[in-house]
């Protein structure tokens, strides 16, 4: 329940100034979004083909995943199918082990966060090193991403400053972030240099080629993609458009809709192995079908990562990504988690203010909000107090004599029920007395404007 998350937003954020940081922050890439949109005429005509595109795929992903598999096969890459997290883990590793790999760079995969890649590859002994310097800066942290976009957006330069020296023999007291991230960018050159293997996530795949497209900013992708002999690629099932000629439609939407960029720095479109290298390509389920077979929750498979609905969400700008205890947080996590982790994320949906903000700004127009009511309709979290009060009240406002009785009451009561001690008041403001109702208001003026 939203409860839960509120305990877990203490330990993330644990202070107003922490939450102040972390709200500005997300807010700025916001704004940021707002600004980039308002520079393209055609925005909305964008959003309504993106998402038109993604329902066609969506309809026919048998098909679409075929195509993909047969044309990428053809190029010269092996492709191999994972109807779950444990299954995707075991192919990786068993790729890695029968080539006798020991270190593996990583690029950014929210997918790979997803089904415990990093973890179950250490515990069975190989070195893996995620490249994104945000996912970099958690790793050393030992935590995971906080954010789609900027995992370690929790993070203040100071801490990590005191974190590279600690881990990465960082110079004492460093706060800069351009020396910041030339330190970081020297240990990883020597990581990439000496790895054996990179995995990487997918930000789209195409069904007419079989390529593969990864978006980034830093070039850490492109390094750990043609630099070691063996590249493991693991893409969600989602992740399939039909055609070249749909993608630009796509990379327009995608970086403004994450950062306010017109378009990222790197995007590498990628065929097949490199010359005397190894291509596999991981498509991975874990939940997805499940979306699809749904009427009420399919539309959230045209997610594309870009982390928009996080930066506008009240809850997640307020709690932080770490309080919502799942791989994906913010809006589009509370909509998957149910599907991807079950019961674990029945309660997301409920941690939401419904205020239908992430629906406003989604590149895909995912109706945000109303999945995440569906998933509310559906849940087997819902407390039975809650459910009996909700019936309660359904009750109260059929009968328009009671209603009436029950807001005269309410109205009266309004300052003591600010007072009782519950997880709502303890971390809301108590909003100020609402006054006379609107019937009152209306027999006052006798419908005259006052």
């Amino acid at each position: 329940m939203s409860f839960a998350l509120d305990a877990r937003a203490r330990t993330a954020l644990p202070d107003s100034a922490a939450v102040a940081r972390h709200d500005a922050a997300a807010w700025g890439l916001r704004a940021k979004r707002d600004a980039a949109a308002a520079e393209v005429p055609d925005f909305e005509a964008l959003r309504a083909r993106a998402a038109a595109i993604k329902d066609h795929t969506l309809d026919h992903l048998d098909t679409h995943l075929e195509r993909f598999e047969a044309q990428a096969s053809a190029a010269g890459a092996r492709v191999h199918w994972a109807p779950d997290a444990a299954a995707l883990c075991e192919i990786v590793a068993s790729l890695l082990h029968e080539r006798g790999v020991a270190r593996v760079v990583k690029s950014k995969s929210m997918l790979t966060e997803e089904c415990g890649l990093n973890a179950f590859l250490e515990a069975r002994g190989f070195e893996v090193v995620d490249t994104d310097l945000g996912e970099r800066i958690v790793q050393l942290e030992g935590e995971p991403p906080s954010h789609i976009i900027v995992p370690a957006i929790h993070r203040t330069r100071e801490e990590v400053g005191a974190l590279f020296e600690r881990r990465m023999g960082g110079p004492p007291g460093e706060t800069d972030p351009t020396r910041l991230m030339a330190h970081a960018r020297t240990d990883l050159r020597a990581r990439f240099l000496a790895a054996q293997a990179g995995v990487s996530g997918v930000n789209f795949a195409i069904a007419e080629t079989g390529s593969l497209v990864i978006v980034t900013n830093e070039g850490n992708a492109d390094l750990g993609t043609a630099l070691p002999p063996l590249h493991v690629a693991c893409v969600g099932i989602e992740k399939l458009i039909p055609t070249l000629d749909d993608l630009p439609v796509f990379l327009r939407l995608l970086a403004r809709s994450a950062t306010g960029q017109p378009i990222s720095a790197y995007t590498s479109v990628l065929t097949g192995p490199r010359d005397g290298g190894e291509l596999h390509v991981v498509l991975v389920d874990n939940g997805r079908s499940r979306l699809l077979a749904s009427d009420a929750h399919r539309r959230a498979l045209r997610c594309i990562r870009c982390g928009a609905c996080l930066n506008t969400c009240p809850v997640f700008r307020r709690a932080g990504g770490h309080a919502y205890g799942n791989a994906v947080p913010g809006p589009i996590g509370a909509v998957l988690a149910p599907a991807i982790v079950g019961d674990a994320g029945a309660g997301l949906p409920f941690a939401s203010s419904l205020c239908g903000s992430c629906t406003a700004v989604c590149p895909v127009r995912i109706d945000l909000h109303e999945q995440l009511l569906a998933w509310r309709r559906e849940s087997p979290a819902l407390p039975a107090l809650l459910r009996r009060g909700a019936k309660l009240a359904a009750a109260v406002m059929a009968r328009p004599r009671l209603y009436r009785a029950a807001a005269r009451l309410v109205r009266f009561a309004w300052p003591l029920l600010g007072r009782i001690p519950n997880g709502w008041t303890q971390a809301r403001a108590w909003p100020d007395h609402p006054g006379p109702s609107f019937a009152e208001r209306w027999r006052s003026t006798r419908g005259r404007s006052a």
